[in-house]
Protein backbone atom coordinates (compact mmCIF):
# COMPACT_ATOMS: atom_id res chain seq x y z
CA UNK A 1 0.00 0.00 0.00
CA UNK A 2 2.92 2.34 -0.70
CA UNK A 3 0.71 4.86 -2.49
CA UNK A 4 -1.38 5.72 0.58
CA UNK A 5 -0.78 9.24 1.85
CA UNK A 6 -0.05 10.04 5.50
CA UNK A 7 -3.57 11.47 5.84
CA UNK A 8 -5.13 8.34 4.41
CA UNK A 9 -3.04 6.13 6.69
CA UNK A 10 -4.36 8.04 9.72
CA UNK A 11 -7.92 7.55 8.47
CA UNK A 12 -7.22 3.86 7.91
CA UNK A 13 -6.01 3.41 11.48
CA UNK A 14 -9.03 5.08 13.06
CA UNK A 15 -12.07 4.38 10.90
CA UNK A 16 -12.31 0.88 9.47
CA UNK A 17 -12.84 -1.14 12.66
CA UNK A 18 -16.54 -0.26 12.46
CA UNK A 19 -16.88 -0.34 8.69
CA UNK A 20 -18.38 -3.65 7.46
CA UNK A 21 -17.18 -3.16 3.86
CA UNK A 22 -13.62 -2.09 4.62
CA UNK A 23 -13.00 -4.64 7.40
CA UNK A 24 -13.60 -8.36 6.98
CA UNK A 25 -13.86 -8.75 10.75
CA UNK A 26 -16.27 -5.81 11.17
CA UNK A 27 -18.77 -7.14 8.65
CA UNK A 28 -19.78 -9.89 11.07
CA UNK A 29 -20.86 -7.39 13.74
CA UNK A 30 -21.51 -3.92 12.31
CA UNK A 31 -24.40 -2.93 10.05
CA UNK A 32 -24.77 -0.49 7.18
CA UNK A 33 -27.69 1.42 5.71
CA UNK A 34 -28.01 2.71 2.15
CA UNK A 35 -30.37 5.62 1.58
CA UNK A 36 -31.75 5.84 -1.99
CA UNK A 37 -31.85 9.58 -2.66
CA UNK A 38 -29.97 9.63 -5.98
CA UNK A 39 -32.09 8.42 -8.92
CA UNK A 40 -30.28 9.99 -11.89
CA UNK A 41 -27.21 8.50 -13.56
CA UNK A 42 -24.75 10.03 -16.01
CA UNK A 43 -23.37 6.87 -17.64
CA UNK A 44 -24.90 3.75 -19.17
CA UNK A 45 -23.24 0.43 -18.33
CA UNK A 46 -24.08 -2.54 -20.53
CA UNK A 47 -24.85 -4.76 -17.51
CA UNK A 48 -27.27 -2.31 -15.87
CA UNK A 49 -30.98 -1.66 -16.13
CA UNK A 50 -32.24 0.41 -13.21
CA UNK A 51 -35.87 0.18 -14.34
CA UNK A 52 -36.14 -3.42 -13.17
CA UNK A 53 -36.88 -4.24 -9.53
CA UNK A 54 -38.51 -6.89 -7.41
CA UNK A 55 -38.34 -7.38 -3.65
CA UNK A 56 -36.25 -10.55 -4.03
CA UNK A 57 -33.66 -8.98 -6.32
CA UNK A 58 -30.35 -8.06 -4.75
CA UNK A 59 -27.91 -6.06 -6.85
CA UNK A 60 -26.59 -2.50 -7.04
CA UNK A 61 -28.92 0.04 -8.65
CA UNK A 62 -32.10 -1.53 -7.27
CA UNK A 63 -34.51 0.08 -4.80
CA UNK A 64 -38.16 -0.29 -3.91
CA UNK A 65 -38.68 3.33 -2.80
CA UNK A 66 -36.91 6.61 -3.50
CA UNK A 67 -36.42 8.97 -0.56
CA UNK A 68 -36.14 12.73 -0.33
CA UNK A 69 -33.25 14.05 1.80
CA UNK A 70 -35.70 14.88 4.63
CA UNK A 71 -37.24 11.40 4.49
CA UNK A 72 -33.77 9.83 4.44
CA UNK A 73 -32.76 11.74 7.59
CA UNK A 74 -35.95 10.68 9.37
CA UNK A 75 -35.49 7.07 8.33
CA UNK A 76 -31.84 6.86 9.37
CA UNK A 77 -32.72 8.39 12.74
CA UNK A 78 -35.43 5.78 13.32
CA UNK A 79 -33.25 2.89 12.21
CA UNK A 80 -30.28 4.04 14.30
CA UNK A 81 -32.50 4.19 17.38
CA UNK A 82 -33.33 0.49 16.98
CA UNK A 83 -30.37 -1.04 15.13
CA UNK A 84 -27.62 -0.36 17.65
CA UNK A 85 -24.88 -1.87 15.46
CA UNK A 86 -25.60 0.55 12.61
CA UNK A 87 -22.23 2.20 12.05
CA UNK A 88 -22.22 3.25 8.39
CA UNK A 89 -24.70 5.22 6.31
CA UNK A 90 -24.00 5.33 2.60
CA UNK A 91 -25.49 6.68 -0.59
CA UNK A 92 -25.01 4.34 -3.52
CA UNK A 93 -27.86 5.12 -5.85
CA UNK A 94 -29.99 3.88 -7.39
CA UNK A 95 -28.23 6.17 -9.87
CA UNK A 96 -24.97 7.96 -9.18
CA UNK A 97 -24.82 10.07 -6.00
CA UNK A 98 -22.69 12.75 -7.66
CA UNK A 99 -25.09 13.01 -10.59
CA UNK A 100 -27.53 14.04 -7.83
CA UNK A 101 -25.01 16.06 -5.84
CA UNK A 102 -27.49 18.49 -4.25
CA UNK A 103 -29.65 15.71 -2.80
CA UNK A 104 -26.64 13.67 -1.77
CA UNK A 105 -24.87 16.43 0.13
CA UNK A 106 -28.10 17.78 1.64
CA UNK A 107 -28.73 14.30 3.06
CA UNK A 108 -25.23 13.93 4.51
CA UNK A 109 -25.32 17.46 5.93
CA UNK A 110 -28.62 16.86 7.67
CA UNK A 111 -27.49 13.51 9.05
CA UNK A 112 -24.30 14.99 10.51
CA UNK A 113 -26.45 17.20 12.73
CA UNK A 114 -28.73 14.38 13.90
CA UNK A 115 -26.99 10.99 13.84
CA UNK A 116 -23.47 12.18 14.51
CA UNK A 117 -21.95 8.79 15.39
CA UNK A 118 -22.21 7.07 11.99
CA UNK A 119 -19.52 6.93 9.33
CA UNK A 120 -20.45 8.37 5.96
CA UNK A 121 -19.79 6.42 2.78
CA UNK A 122 -20.41 7.27 -0.86
CA UNK A 123 -20.26 5.15 -4.02
CA UNK A 124 -19.79 6.74 -7.42
CA UNK A 125 -18.77 6.04 -11.00
CA UNK A 126 -16.29 8.91 -10.60
CA UNK A 127 -17.28 10.95 -13.64
CA UNK A 128 -17.81 14.20 -11.70
CA UNK A 129 -15.75 13.30 -8.65
CA UNK A 130 -13.11 15.99 -9.10
CA UNK A 131 -15.75 18.72 -8.85
CA UNK A 132 -16.84 17.60 -5.38
CA UNK A 133 -13.62 16.78 -3.51
CA UNK A 134 -13.93 19.79 -1.18
CA UNK A 135 -17.56 19.04 -0.31
CA UNK A 136 -16.75 15.39 0.41
CA UNK A 137 -13.93 16.35 2.78
CA UNK A 138 -15.87 19.16 4.49
CA UNK A 139 -18.84 16.87 5.21
CA UNK A 140 -16.56 14.24 6.73
CA UNK A 141 -17.31 11.56 4.14
CA UNK A 142 -14.40 9.35 5.16
CA UNK A 143 -14.91 6.49 2.70
CA UNK A 144 -15.60 6.65 -1.03
CA UNK A 145 -16.04 3.75 -3.45
CA UNK A 146 -15.35 4.27 -7.16
CA UNK A 147 -16.43 1.68 -9.71
CA UNK A 148 -13.57 1.33 -12.20
CA UNK A 149 -14.06 -1.54 -14.63
CA UNK A 150 -11.20 -0.75 -17.00
CA UNK A 151 -8.20 1.53 -17.37
CA UNK A 152 -7.87 0.87 -21.11
CA UNK A 153 -10.41 2.86 -23.19
CA UNK A 154 -10.62 0.10 -25.82
CA UNK A 155 -11.82 -2.31 -23.15
CA UNK A 156 -13.96 0.34 -21.48
CA UNK A 157 -15.79 0.94 -24.75
CA UNK A 158 -17.13 -2.64 -24.48
CA UNK A 159 -18.57 -1.90 -21.02
CA UNK A 160 -20.08 1.60 -21.31
CA UNK A 161 -22.72 2.63 -23.81
CA UNK A 162 -22.46 6.36 -23.21
CA UNK A 163 -21.19 9.00 -20.79
CA UNK A 164 -22.92 12.35 -20.29
CA UNK A 165 -20.85 15.43 -19.45
CA UNK A 166 -23.22 17.95 -17.86
CA UNK A 167 -20.75 20.83 -18.11
CA UNK A 168 -20.56 20.47 -21.88
CA UNK A 169 -24.15 19.18 -22.18
CA UNK A 170 -22.76 16.46 -24.41
CA UNK A 171 -23.16 12.70 -24.59
CA UNK A 172 -19.96 10.80 -25.42
CA UNK A 173 -20.04 7.29 -26.91
CA UNK A 174 -17.63 4.48 -27.71
CA UNK A 175 -13.91 4.81 -27.00
CA UNK A 176 -14.19 8.54 -26.45
CA UNK A 177 -16.72 7.99 -23.64
CA UNK A 178 -14.54 5.38 -21.94
CA UNK A 179 -11.43 7.54 -22.22
CA UNK A 180 -13.18 10.51 -20.61
CA UNK A 181 -14.63 8.39 -17.79
CA UNK A 182 -11.37 6.58 -16.98
CA UNK A 183 -9.33 9.80 -16.87
CA UNK A 184 -11.87 11.42 -14.51
CA UNK A 185 -11.96 8.31 -12.29
CA UNK A 186 -8.19 8.14 -11.83
CA UNK A 187 -7.89 11.89 -11.25
CA UNK A 188 -10.62 11.72 -8.60
CA UNK A 189 -9.08 8.67 -6.94
CA UNK A 190 -5.72 10.38 -6.57
CA UNK A 191 -7.26 13.64 -5.34
CA UNK A 192 -9.31 11.90 -2.65
CA UNK A 193 -6.41 9.89 -1.25
CA UNK A 194 -4.26 13.03 -1.11
CA UNK A 195 -6.95 14.57 1.11
CA UNK A 196 -7.04 11.60 3.50
CA UNK A 197 -10.20 9.89 2.22
CA UNK A 198 -10.03 6.09 2.11
CA UNK A 199 -11.00 4.86 -1.35
CA UNK A 200 -12.17 1.39 -2.27
CA UNK A 201 -12.34 0.54 -5.96
CA UNK A 202 -15.05 -1.79 -7.22
CA UNK A 203 -14.54 -3.63 -10.50
CA UNK A 204 -17.14 -5.82 -12.20
CA UNK A 205 -15.49 -8.95 -13.60
CA UNK A 206 -16.87 -9.52 -17.11
CA UNK A 207 -15.69 -12.73 -18.82
CA UNK A 208 -14.43 -12.09 -22.34
CA UNK A 209 -14.20 -8.36 -21.75
CA UNK A 210 -12.00 -7.38 -18.80
CA UNK A 211 -11.00 -10.68 -17.16
CA UNK A 212 -7.49 -10.64 -18.66
CA UNK A 213 -7.27 -6.88 -17.99
CA UNK A 214 -8.11 -7.00 -14.27
CA UNK A 215 -4.51 -7.25 -13.05
CA UNK A 216 -3.70 -4.02 -14.88
CA UNK A 217 -6.75 -2.36 -13.32
CA UNK A 218 -5.63 -3.49 -9.87
CA UNK A 219 -2.05 -2.25 -10.35
CA UNK A 220 -3.23 1.11 -11.67
CA UNK A 221 -5.74 1.90 -8.93
CA UNK A 222 -3.26 0.79 -6.28
CA UNK A 223 -0.64 3.15 -7.70
CA UNK A 224 -3.20 5.98 -7.53
CA UNK A 225 -3.82 5.34 -3.81
CA UNK A 226 -6.72 2.89 -3.60
CA UNK A 227 -6.85 1.19 -0.19
CA UNK A 228 -8.81 -1.86 -1.31
CA UNK A 229 -9.88 -3.51 -4.56
CA UNK A 230 -13.24 -5.28 -4.70
CA UNK A 231 -13.44 -7.53 -7.78
CA UNK A 232 -17.10 -8.51 -8.12
CA UNK A 233 -18.81 -11.08 -10.34
CA UNK A 234 -20.95 -9.73 -13.14
CA UNK A 235 -24.67 -9.56 -12.35
CA UNK A 236 -26.65 -9.13 -15.55
CA UNK A 237 -29.79 -7.06 -15.13
CA UNK A 238 -32.91 -8.14 -17.04
CA UNK A 239 -33.32 -6.02 -20.14
CA UNK A 240 -29.68 -4.94 -20.23
CA UNK A 241 -27.50 -5.09 -23.32
CA UNK A 242 -25.39 -7.87 -21.80
CA UNK A 243 -28.52 -9.97 -21.32
CA UNK A 244 -29.38 -9.44 -24.99
CA UNK A 245 -25.83 -10.50 -25.95
CA UNK A 246 -26.11 -13.67 -23.86
CA UNK A 247 -23.13 -12.91 -21.64
CA UNK A 248 -22.60 -15.01 -18.53
CA UNK A 249 -21.27 -14.34 -15.06
CA UNK A 250 -17.77 -15.58 -14.19
CA UNK A 251 -17.44 -18.94 -12.48
CA UNK A 252 -16.30 -19.00 -8.84
CA UNK A 253 -13.00 -20.49 -10.02
CA UNK A 254 -12.33 -17.61 -12.41
CA UNK A 255 -13.22 -15.05 -9.74
CA UNK A 256 -10.99 -16.70 -7.11
CA UNK A 257 -8.06 -17.01 -9.51
CA UNK A 258 -8.17 -13.35 -10.54
CA UNK A 259 -8.59 -12.19 -6.95
CA UNK A 260 -5.61 -14.34 -5.96
CA UNK A 261 -3.49 -13.02 -8.84
CA UNK A 262 -4.24 -9.39 -7.93
CA UNK A 263 -3.58 -10.05 -4.23
CA UNK A 264 -0.27 -11.64 -5.18
CA UNK A 265 0.76 -8.39 -6.86
CA UNK A 266 0.14 -6.43 -3.66
CA UNK A 267 -3.52 -5.35 -3.79
CA UNK A 268 -5.70 -5.67 -0.70
CA UNK A 269 -8.70 -7.64 -1.98
CA UNK A 270 -12.21 -7.46 -0.54
CA UNK A 271 -13.76 -10.93 -0.52
CA UNK A 272 -16.91 -10.45 1.56
CA UNK A 273 -18.86 -8.11 -0.75
CA UNK A 274 -22.59 -8.85 -1.13
CA UNK A 275 -23.24 -6.42 -4.05
CA UNK A 276 -25.96 -4.78 -2.00
CA UNK A 277 -29.12 -3.05 -3.12
CA UNK A 278 -29.15 0.74 -2.97
CA UNK A 279 -31.67 0.56 -0.10
CA UNK A 280 -30.10 -2.25 1.96
CA UNK A 281 -30.23 -2.17 5.78
CA UNK A 282 -28.50 -4.52 8.21
CA UNK A 283 -25.42 -6.71 8.37
CA UNK A 284 -23.80 -7.66 5.09
CA UNK A 285 -25.60 -10.75 3.86
CA UNK A 286 -28.92 -9.74 5.37
CA UNK A 287 -31.43 -7.14 4.26
CA UNK A 288 -33.71 -5.93 7.03
CA UNK A 289 -35.27 -3.09 5.08
CA UNK A 290 -38.68 -4.81 5.43
CA UNK A 291 -38.36 -4.47 9.22
CA UNK A 292 -38.06 -0.70 9.00
CA UNK A 293 -41.23 0.41 7.22
CA UNK A 294 -42.60 3.86 7.91
CA UNK A 295 -45.32 2.23 10.00
CA UNK A 296 -42.75 0.45 12.19
CA UNK A 297 -40.52 3.51 12.44
CA UNK A 298 -43.43 5.49 13.89
CA UNK A 299 -42.96 3.45 17.08
CA UNK A 300 -39.17 3.78 17.22
CA UNK A 301 -37.72 4.85 20.59
CA UNK A 302 -35.80 8.13 20.90
CA UNK A 303 -32.26 8.08 19.52
CA UNK A 304 -29.80 7.46 22.37
CA UNK A 305 -26.29 8.27 21.14
CA UNK A 306 -24.69 7.40 24.47
CA UNK A 307 -26.23 3.92 24.50
CA UNK A 308 -25.19 3.39 20.88
CA UNK A 309 -21.59 4.34 21.64
CA UNK A 310 -21.47 1.98 24.62
CA UNK A 311 -22.85 -0.87 22.50
CA UNK A 312 -20.55 -0.24 19.52
CA UNK A 313 -17.44 0.25 21.65
CA UNK A 314 -17.86 -3.29 22.96
CA UNK A 315 -18.27 -4.59 19.40
CA UNK A 316 -15.24 -2.62 18.25
CA UNK A 317 -13.07 -4.21 20.94
CA UNK A 318 -14.17 -7.62 19.71
CA UNK A 319 -13.32 -6.71 16.12
CA UNK A 320 -9.91 -5.37 17.17
CA UNK A 321 -9.12 -8.60 19.02
CA UNK A 322 -10.09 -10.64 15.96
CA UNK A 323 -7.89 -8.47 13.74
CA UNK A 324 -4.96 -8.79 16.17
CA UNK A 325 -5.28 -12.58 16.21
CA UNK A 326 -5.44 -12.67 12.43
CA UNK A 327 -2.41 -10.39 12.11
CA UNK A 328 -0.45 -12.53 14.56
CA UNK A 329 -1.20 -15.65 12.54
CA UNK A 330 -0.16 -13.94 9.31
CA UNK A 331 3.05 -12.62 10.88
CA UNK A 332 3.92 -16.11 12.07
CA UNK A 333 3.82 -17.27 8.45
CA UNK A 334 2.50 -20.51 7.02
CA UNK A 335 3.40 -23.55 9.06
CA UNK A 336 4.62 -26.71 7.37
CA UNK A 337 1.95 -29.35 7.59
CA UNK A 338 3.54 -32.78 7.53
CA UNK A 339 0.23 -34.61 7.41
CA UNK A 340 -1.62 -35.36 4.20
CA UNK A 341 -5.17 -34.08 3.90
CA UNK A 342 -5.55 -34.94 0.19
CA UNK A 343 -8.78 -33.06 -0.32
CA UNK A 344 -10.31 -32.08 -3.67
CA UNK A 345 -9.60 -28.47 -4.68
CA UNK A 346 -10.47 -26.42 -7.73
CA UNK A 347 -8.29 -26.66 -10.80
CA UNK A 348 -8.20 -24.31 -13.76
CA UNK A 349 -11.33 -23.40 -15.61
CA UNK A 350 -12.69 -26.35 -17.58
CA UNK A 351 -10.57 -28.94 -15.80
CA UNK A 352 -11.72 -31.62 -13.40
CA UNK A 353 -10.96 -31.38 -9.70
CA UNK A 354 -7.42 -32.32 -8.79
CA UNK A 355 -6.20 -34.00 -5.64
CA UNK A 356 -3.72 -31.80 -3.79
CA UNK A 357 -2.56 -32.40 -0.23
CA UNK A 358 -3.16 -29.93 2.60
CA UNK A 359 -6.12 -28.02 1.15
CA UNK A 360 -9.73 -28.37 2.21
CA UNK A 361 -12.42 -26.16 0.68
CA UNK A 362 -15.54 -25.70 2.78
CA UNK A 363 -18.92 -23.99 2.32
CA UNK A 364 -20.66 -22.58 5.40
CA UNK A 365 -24.26 -21.54 6.09
CA UNK A 366 -24.17 -18.65 8.54
CA UNK A 367 -26.22 -15.74 9.84
CA UNK A 368 -23.03 -13.95 10.82
CA UNK A 369 -20.81 -13.42 13.86
CA UNK A 370 -18.35 -16.01 12.55
CA UNK A 371 -20.58 -18.94 13.46
CA UNK A 372 -22.26 -21.90 11.78
CA UNK A 373 -25.80 -20.99 12.79
CA UNK A 374 -28.08 -21.27 9.74
CA UNK A 375 -30.14 -24.14 8.31
CA UNK A 376 -29.12 -25.19 4.80
CA UNK A 377 -32.62 -24.63 3.43
CA UNK A 378 -32.72 -21.00 4.53
CA UNK A 379 -29.28 -20.00 3.21
CA UNK A 380 -29.32 -17.42 0.42
CA UNK A 381 -25.53 -17.47 0.32
CA UNK A 382 -22.64 -19.61 1.51
CA UNK A 383 -19.30 -18.39 2.77
CA UNK A 384 -16.41 -20.36 1.30
CA UNK A 385 -13.17 -21.08 3.15
CA UNK A 386 -9.98 -23.01 2.48
CA UNK A 387 -7.77 -24.66 5.09
CA UNK A 388 -4.48 -26.55 5.18
CA UNK A 389 -5.25 -27.85 8.67
CA UNK A 390 -3.23 -25.09 10.37
CA UNK A 391 -4.99 -21.92 9.28
CA UNK A 392 -8.27 -20.95 7.64
CA UNK A 393 -8.51 -18.55 4.68
CA UNK A 394 -11.74 -16.84 3.66
CA UNK A 395 -12.21 -17.04 -0.12
CA UNK A 396 -15.53 -15.35 -0.78
CA UNK A 397 -19.32 -15.50 -1.01
CA UNK A 398 -21.52 -17.70 -3.19
CA UNK A 399 -25.05 -16.39 -3.59
CA UNK A 400 -27.75 -19.00 -4.22
CA UNK A 401 -31.49 -19.42 -4.43
CA UNK A 402 -32.66 -20.50 -0.97
CA UNK A 403 -33.82 -24.12 -0.98
CA UNK A 404 -36.74 -23.21 1.28
CA UNK A 405 -38.84 -20.07 1.64
CA UNK A 406 -39.80 -19.12 5.17
CA UNK A 407 -39.78 -21.70 7.93
CA UNK A 408 -42.05 -24.33 6.46
CA UNK A 409 -42.65 -23.83 2.75
CA UNK A 410 -39.94 -25.12 0.46
CA UNK A 411 -39.16 -23.99 -3.06
CA UNK A 412 -41.59 -25.70 -5.47
CA UNK A 413 -38.78 -26.58 -7.88
CA UNK A 414 -36.54 -28.14 -5.26
CA UNK A 415 -34.68 -30.46 -7.63
CA UNK A 416 -33.62 -27.61 -9.89
CA UNK A 417 -32.64 -25.50 -6.90
CA UNK A 418 -30.38 -28.15 -5.39
CA UNK A 419 -28.75 -28.72 -8.79
CA UNK A 420 -27.95 -25.00 -9.01
CA UNK A 421 -26.59 -24.93 -5.45
CA UNK A 422 -24.39 -27.95 -6.15
CA UNK A 423 -23.10 -26.29 -9.33
CA UNK A 424 -22.16 -23.17 -7.37
CA UNK A 425 -20.42 -25.22 -4.66
CA UNK A 426 -18.91 -27.98 -6.79
CA UNK A 427 -15.35 -27.06 -5.81
CA UNK A 428 -16.16 -27.58 -2.10
CA UNK A 429 -15.82 -30.99 -0.45
CA UNK A 430 -17.61 -30.17 2.82
CA UNK A 431 -20.62 -28.05 3.78
CA UNK A 432 -21.36 -26.96 7.36
CA UNK A 433 -24.86 -25.93 8.45
CA UNK A 434 -27.02 -26.00 11.57
CA UNK A 435 -29.46 -28.39 9.88
CA UNK A 436 -30.38 -29.95 6.55
CA UNK A 437 -33.26 -31.99 5.13
CA UNK A 438 -32.97 -35.54 3.83
CA UNK A 439 -33.35 -34.69 0.13
CA UNK A 440 -30.67 -31.97 -0.10
CA UNK A 441 -28.40 -34.05 2.13
CA UNK A 442 -28.62 -36.94 -0.34
CA UNK A 443 -28.09 -34.62 -3.29
CA UNK A 444 -24.95 -33.10 -1.81
CA UNK A 445 -23.50 -36.51 -0.92
CA UNK A 446 -24.15 -37.78 -4.44
CA UNK A 447 -22.20 -34.79 -5.78
CA UNK A 448 -19.26 -35.50 -3.49
CA UNK A 449 -20.01 -32.69 -1.01
CA UNK A 450 -20.23 -33.95 2.56
CA UNK A 451 -22.92 -32.13 4.60
CA UNK A 452 -22.02 -31.76 8.27
CA UNK A 453 -24.59 -30.50 10.78
CA UNK A 454 -22.79 -28.83 13.65
CA UNK A 455 -23.08 -25.39 15.26
CA UNK A 456 -20.14 -23.37 16.48
CA UNK A 457 -17.29 -21.07 15.50
CA UNK A 458 -16.58 -21.40 11.79
CA UNK A 459 -12.79 -21.45 11.90
CA UNK A 460 -12.66 -23.79 14.89
CA UNK A 461 -15.01 -26.28 13.22
CA UNK A 462 -13.07 -26.20 9.94
CA UNK A 463 -9.73 -26.78 11.71
CA UNK A 464 -11.27 -29.50 13.86
CA UNK A 465 -12.59 -31.28 10.79
CA UNK A 466 -9.36 -30.86 8.81
CA UNK A 467 -7.28 -32.31 11.63
CA UNK A 468 -9.74 -35.16 12.16
CA UNK A 469 -9.68 -35.98 8.47
CA UNK A 470 -5.90 -35.88 8.38
CA UNK A 471 -5.78 -38.28 11.33
CA UNK A 472 -8.34 -40.66 9.85
CA UNK A 473 -7.29 -40.45 6.19
CA UNK A 474 -4.75 -43.32 6.21
CA UNK A 475 -7.55 -45.59 7.39
CA UNK A 476 -9.68 -44.72 4.37
CA UNK A 477 -9.08 -46.75 1.25
CA UNK A 478 -7.89 -44.57 -1.64
CA UNK A 479 -7.07 -41.61 0.61
CA UNK A 480 -9.02 -39.03 -1.39
CA UNK A 481 -12.55 -38.90 0.00
CA UNK A 482 -13.56 -36.45 2.76
CA UNK A 483 -15.09 -38.02 5.86
CA UNK A 484 -18.80 -37.70 6.47
CA UNK A 485 -18.74 -37.28 10.24
CA UNK A 486 -16.42 -36.48 13.08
Amino acid sequence: MEALTEAACHSLNTDITRHPCYSEEAHRYFARMHVPVAPACNIQCHYCNRKFDCVNESRPGVVSELLTPDDAIRKVTGVAAQLMQLSVVGIAGPGDPLANADKTFETFGGLRNVVSDVTFCLSTNGLTLNKHIDEIVELGIAHVTITINAVNPDIGSQIYGWVYDEDEDRKYEGREAAELLISRQLEGLKALTERGVLVKVNSVLIPGVNDEHMSEVSRTVRSHGAFMHNIMPLIIAPGSRYEEEGREAPSPRMLHKIQKDCAGEGSKIMRHCRQCRADAIGLLGEDRSADFTWENLAFAPPLDLEAREHFQSALEEKVKRLAEVKEAKMSAGEKVNSGGCFCPVAGREGEKETTVSQLLRVAVATRGEGKVNLHFGHAKEFMVYESDGEKVTFLGIRKVQAYCHGRASCNSDKEQTIREIIKDLQDCSVLFSSGIGKAPEAGLKAAGIIPIVKKGNIEELILEYAKYQRYMQPQVSGGSKPLASF
